[in-house]
Order: structure tokens, then sequence, then C-alpha cells
């Protein structure tokens, strides 16, 4: 099994870029301890979402809830983490964004 090459980050840093789209990134003002308690409850939250898919109902909106509150305080979801007013694009096709010459540029889109 190969690696698979890390994804495209926009020249500002703030999302990647996966399958045309883009997502936002973890917020990198959070100190190192933060980020690394909050990566481990979103994976924690992530394999519970999957042992729960099983049973469904309150486990799987609980798990997934947990998902939602460890990437919220990554910053990933919620309020941008940038501070100078420029809309979030998450979820944006990058060619529909102010990307999209960046984007062209990588010969993926």
């Amino acid at each position: 099994m190969t690696a698979r090459p890390p994804a495209p980050v926009t020249p500002d840093g703030r999302y990647i870029v996966v399958r045309g789209r883009l997502w936002r990134r973890s917020d990198p003002g959070l100190a190192p301890e933060r980020r690394e308690a909050l990566v481990h409850d979103l994976m924690r939250a992530r394999r519970a979402v999957r042992d729960a898919k099983q049973e469904g109902g309150a486990a799987l909106a609980a798990a997934r809830a947990a998902v939602d509150a460890a990437k919220h305080g990554l910053g990933e979801r919620g309020a941008p983490w940038w501070t100078d007013g420029a809309p979030d694009y998450t979820r944006h096709l990058a060619r529909n964004t102010p990307y999209a010459g960046w984007f062209a540029g990588l010969g993926e889109g």
C-alpha cells in the first residue's frame, strides 16, 4: 500500500483541498498540548461513530456530537479562527473561490 501525498494547503494556510473542495484547517494558534488533546478526542469520537453505526440511535448521536465538539475546539468548524474578516469558503469547490487561480496552477482541477 502506498501512502497518499499530503493534501494541498492554500497559500494562506487556512484550507486543505480534498477532491477539489476546500476544508478548513485547525487553528494554528492552539497550544500544542491543547491541539494534541483535541485530536485525541476527535479520534476517539470517530471510533465511537464507527462502533455506534451498528446500533444507531442515541449512541450514534452522542458520538457524532463528540466529533462536532472536537472539530469546533480545533477550529475546523464554527466561527473562522482568522480575524481579518475574510469569508469562510469551507466546503466550496476551490475553482469557485478566490483560490481558483492557485488551484488551477496545481494541475488537479
